[in-house]
């Protein structure tokens, strides 16, 4: 099969991933798809006149080669969807592209992916999410999947960068752009140790049909797909329902009852649609990926063998071992506590010598 049949099939219009894997289960691959008789593709059920006129024409060939030109001029990787190299995991989503366009360096089937999805309004707690989650699990050779968008999705990359984890833009549009525009800079840098990664051709715009689309490739690229803050709408949810229908792990973090963009992720955990985690020793925990490696273990969560800590107790030392040291304030804007409660969990852990009181009502762990 060449690069060119292979860019044609995804040029006929009529016929979405679906069905062109039904056709292509029919005719055992492209080659031969073109090359049928009008007898034989009338015999597939479904396939309109219209669509067996594109194929027998060939019009579509024109458009495959010009985007073969611009793979060519630009360094651009074409993942056909029996690929070694194609991501294995979107490979069993029934829906999954036929062709995806890569640019950069990126193993699409490291052993744990994690997708990280969100509000384009994220806040200074969602940024606190983020940076934690990253620094546990910086050490796992994970690849983190997102969507370049605002907010949550470009803090995951930039995060990703700056701790130097593998990490996949997927793009609304093609490669002959960068939308946001001002994120070119992030960009960038994903290249060098990650890859952006689109089913749309060369000059495609970003025009919104396309992000929800986007979505799912965000949602089976992953093991697990970790929300964030997302309000009571948005592409955040869609990708959260999308993971879910491909029988994928989801993660929510909870947040207060009255901000506006915890909403989405308090509805998920509320409808069973997302496990309910803290931090990223709850997301290690839940996907047993601690248990791969020992030494890493020892590394990066070694908190969660301390027998001496409850629940409670846990996340405020987690939270200091990540700022080294915080106010009252900070740790309970972390926590969500009542001060009441946040005002007992801190004598117990100061009495039992886990924490050390500073002047100022700053704490850090002892």
């Amino acid at each position: 099969m060449s690069a060119i049949e292979k860019i044609a099939l995804t040029k006929i219009k009529g016929i979405g991933p679906k069905y062109s894997r039904l056709m292509l289960a029919y005719f055992g691959n492209v080659a031969d798809l073109f090359a049928s008789s009008t007898q034989e593709l009338k015999s597939i059920p479904g396939l309109s006149t219209s669509v067996i006129q594109q194929i027998q024409s060939k019009a579509c060939f024109q458009e495959a080669e010009e985007e073969l030109h611009h793979i060519e001029k630009h360094g651009i990787d074409l993942l056909w969807l029996e690929d070694k190299a194609y991501p294995q995991r979107l490979r069993h989503c029934d829906d999954a592209p036929l062709v995806l366009y890569s640019y950069g360096n990126a193993d699409y089937n490291k052993q744990k992916v994690i997708s990280i999805v969100g509000t384009r309004n994220a806040t200074h707690y969602g940024k606190r999410i983020i940076d934690e989650l990253l620094e546990g699990i910086k050490d796992l050779d994970v690849l983190v999947v997102s969507g370049l968008a605002m907010g949550v999705d470009v803090m995951a990359h930039l995060g990703s960068v700056q701790r130097n984890i593998s990490n996949i833009a997927v793009l609304g549009h093609g490669l002959s752009r960068i939308y946001p525009a001002h994120h070119r800079d992030v960009s960038r840098e994903i290249i060098n140790n990650g890859a952006l990664l689109t089913e749309f051709t060369f000059n495609t715009i970003p025009d919104k049909n396309n992000f929800p689309m986007r979505n799912r490739i965000i949602a089976g690229m992953a093991d697990v797909t970790v929300v964030v803050e997302a309000g009571e709408k948005g592409g955040a949810l869609i990708t959260a329902g999308l993971a879910n229908d491909y029988n994928r792990d989801v993660c929510a973090y909870p947040g207060a009852v009255d901000q506006l963009y915890s909403a989405g992720c308090n509805q998920l955990i509320k409808n069973n649609q997302a496990h309910l985690i803290r931090n990223s020793l709850d997301l290690l925990d839940l996907m047993q990926w601690h248990d791969i490696d020992e030494g890493k273990k020892e590394k990066g969560i070694q908190l969660a063998l301390l027998p001496d800590l409850s629940d409670d107790q846990r996340i405020v030392h987690e939270f200091l071992r990540q700022s080294d040291e915080a106010s009252v304030d900070e740790i309970a804007f972390h926590s969500d506590w009542p001060q009441s409660k946040l005002a007992i969990v801190l004598l117990e852990m100061e009495m039992a010598g886990h924490i050390v009181a500073l002047p100022g009502k700053v704490y850090k762990n002892n």
